[in-house]
């Protein structure tokens, strides 16, 4: 084979590789074997540079720092599409009443295709023969700017198109930063010191405009294709719909969270759905968009103000607001751990009133400069607790004031200490705080820990500020007449809390751990911590080396808990949970000695299941050795699915992934969790 063939070859091999990894998710060789064709791709056109062309996956790798970016003319005007205001399903039937009367349509529907609407940079991509030659922004709409360079670091993005051959094909499309990527970055900036993105539109935003492409290299974007631009030499689809699946057949990634419907009703049924699951994406998105999907009535549509008559951005409430910081005040948890919280002008956000926001800790509100008085910008997303991101600093007023840190603990008068290697300032009471005591027993008595039904924050105010409980083992210890007694506690009530006490005395064992509130230990970790040693006493026993070979657990966290269970007081409170509470944690032999029933497997949950919720549902898969999955791939081994089981059913179906309902699903895990309890999986 000749060098020429050897390159040419190896090339294809590492797109054919890119595609299956970045766009399908489905990597067909290990990364070791990936780096090992790159370099001797690399190693082939260091030794022949007149044979590099510019769509080899070593022209990714990123290039001199620029002066500036260079303006380009748009051949096709890049516009952007009208934004319904009205957040309801009214909106949707506004769209639809537009473009029948535009159309002058007296009966029938009209079909459409509705997408979801990115939080990112819009990105036109020119494609000349196949060859990616042309990156740039939106501008003005008729003037970008060339962001060539830091596209070509977006793995995502072929640079050159599979079957296409197409003389000119502008691909327009999304930028954006997926949560994951977004957290990470964020997670080693912290660690180093450096400056943190303030959330991923912005993340995308800054780094395909960063004059320096090495810098772009390191921060990780993806993209998704929604249009075209200019096209020559090619005979387009007669639907949007089509458009897009042939976008796809050329490589480019398409979302795949997409449908055709007819009519008003079901743009909105689209818009309920994809609110409903959109903090399970991957990305962050803002509102889906409706397109008419017949090419010929798009045509007849045209345009408005610039804005195209047969398509619509239909928004959900906003998930950043701005409002004004009233105070500072600050909170103790249950590790004695002092949390600035800003109290704020209340402000609608993320589809509700937000009057807190967290500030996380001294050394942020430094960071962000956050002073009482400024106008900040608060986001909330979801079920994620409001934080202020930013500071408007031009507005800040006369009399706005520095935040300071006290010395003594607000809730017990004692001293406040911090380790000069941690961020964050922690009361050094312990349990003789009552706000760290409150505050641990409602992390233990938790929906996702012992699942203690009806033990709420009033309830836990009133049991310890009336010294009825100590600590944890006491809640065991309550009875009913106690209960009854307290103002505004019925008997029933009281009832109903001593059998959720009952209930809860048998828990898995990352529950368990979970529970006991060790500190850099969360839901997922405790699940780790367990499935790896599969019970209590192993956990207890295991030195720090041995808590190192479970799986994401670093000598940090691994202190943590060696510490943990080296305090006797902790000692002594689970000798007591355990003994006389009564309670008996449900174990296994571990991973470490055992092979769980559904390690290596994949399951989503959908819709609402009748007789257990999916948390319940979650926590056994998960303690079988299963992954629980938010979104469904080919990756996926089984869907289960409750009643209004939406689009993730839908896309089970398509990729041919198996479905269970409850019943099934309850048959087979109290199969294995019987066979797990008796060893029949041991090695």
């Amino acid at each position: 084979m000749s060098v020429v063939q050897r390159i040419t070859q190896l090339r294809a091999e590492l797109e054919r590789h890119n595609q299956a990894y970045y766009v399908l998710d489905a990597p067909r060789i290990p990364d070791a074997e990936y780096d090992k064709l790159f370099r001797e791709l690399q190693t082939l056109e260091a030794q022949h540079p007149q044979l590099i062309t510019p769509d080899s996956p070593t022209q990714r790798i990123a290039g001199k720092v620029l002066d500036g970016f260079a303006p380009v003319q748009h051949a096709v005007p890049m516009l952007s599409i009208h934004t319904e205001t009205d957040t309801e399903s009214s909106g949707a039937a506004n769209f639809d009443a537009r473009v029948k009367n535009a159309l002058d349509v007296q009966g029938g529907e009209i079909e459409y295709n509705c997408e979801l609407k990115f939080d990112g940079l819009a990105i036109n991509l020119r494609y000349e023969r196949g060859i990616l030659v042309q990156a740039a922004t939106r501008g003005d709409g008729e003037t970008g700017e060339d962001v060539t360079q830091n596209i070509r670091t977006i793995k995502s993005i072929p640079l050159r198109l599979q079957n296409c051959d197409v003389d000119v094909l502008e691909v327009r499309g999304e930028a954006y930063m997926a949560r994951k990527d977004f957290n990470q970055y964020n997670d080693r900036q912290r660690a180093l010191g450096l400056p943190t993105l303030v959330n991923p539109r912005n993340a995308a935003a800054g780094t395909i405009r960063q004059l320096d492409p090495a810098l772009s290299a390191k921060r990780p974007l993806s993209f998704f294709a929604y249009g075209l631009g200019e096209v020559k030499g090619w005979t387009l689809p007669v639907t949007h719909s089509a458009l897009l699946d042939a976008l796809q057949l050329f490589g480019l990634p398409v979302c795949q969270v997409r449908e055709v419907v007819q009519g008003a009703a079901s743009l909105a049924a689209f818009h309920q759905r994809v609110a409903a699951m959109r903090d399970e994406l991957p990305f962050d998105i803002d509102g889906v968009v409706y397109k008419v999907n017949s090419r010929a009535m798009q045509l007849d549509l045209g345009f408005v103000s610039r804005e195209p008559r047969w398509a619509v951005a239909h928004k959900f409430p906003a998930e950043e607001q701005l409002t004004t910081v009233r105070d500072i005040e600050i909170q103790v948890g249950r590790t004695g751990k002092l949390t600035p919280v800003a109290k704020l002008e209340p402000v609608f956000v993320g589809g509700t009133t937000v009057s807190n926001a967290t500030l996380h800790n001294e050394g942020e509100i430094r960071r962000k400069d956050v002073h009482i008085g400024d106008t900040v910008i608060v986001r909330r997303a979801g079920d994620v607790i409001p934080e202020v991101v930013g500071v408007l600093p031009e507005r800040r007023p006369a009399n706005a004031r520095a935040f300071v840190m006290p010395a003594i603990c607000p809730v017990c008068g004692s001293h406040v200490v911090r380790a000069e290697d941690e961020a964050d300032a922690r009361c050094s009471g312990g349990l003789f705080c009552a706000a760290q005591r409150k505050q641990a027993i409602l992390h233990f008595a938790g929906r996702r820990a012992m699942d203690i039904e009806g033990l709420g924050d009033k309830l836990v105010e009133q049991l310890v500020d009336e010294n009825l409980i100590h600590s944890l083992p006491d809640l065991y210890r309550l009875d009913r007449t106690t209960l009854a007694a307290l103002e505004r506690m019925a008997d029933k009530s009281a009832h109903n809390i001593v059998a959720a006490l009952e209930k809860s005395k048998r828990p898995t064992l990352a529950r368990f751990i979970f529970a006991l509130g060790i500190r850099n230990v969360g839901e997922t970790t405790a699940k780790d911590l367990a499935r790896f040693f599969g019970s209590l006493s192993n956990v207890q026993a295991a030195d720090t080396a041995a808590l190192q070979q479970v799986p994401d657990v670093g000598p940090i966290v691994a202190q943590s808990v060696f510490d943990f269970f080296r305090e006797t007081h902790n000692v002594e409170v689970i000798a007591d949970l355990l003994g006389s509470c009564g309670l008996v944690v449900q174990e296994s032999a571990g991973s470490s000695a055992q092979v769980l029933p559904l390690t290596g497997k994949t399951y989503v949950l959908t819709g609402t299941l009748p007789n257990m919720s999916r948390d319940e549902a979650k926590s056994r898969l998960e303690a079988l050795g299963a992954k629980v999955a938010g979104s469904v791939s080919k990756k996926t081994d089984c869907v289960v699915a409750g009643a209004e089981a939406g689009s993730k059913l839908d896309k089970a179906r398509e990729l041919n992934v198996r479905v269970w309902d409850e019943a099934v699903l309850l048959q087979h895990l109290n199969e294995w969790e019987r066979s797990v309890f008796k060893g029949e999986y041991e090695n």
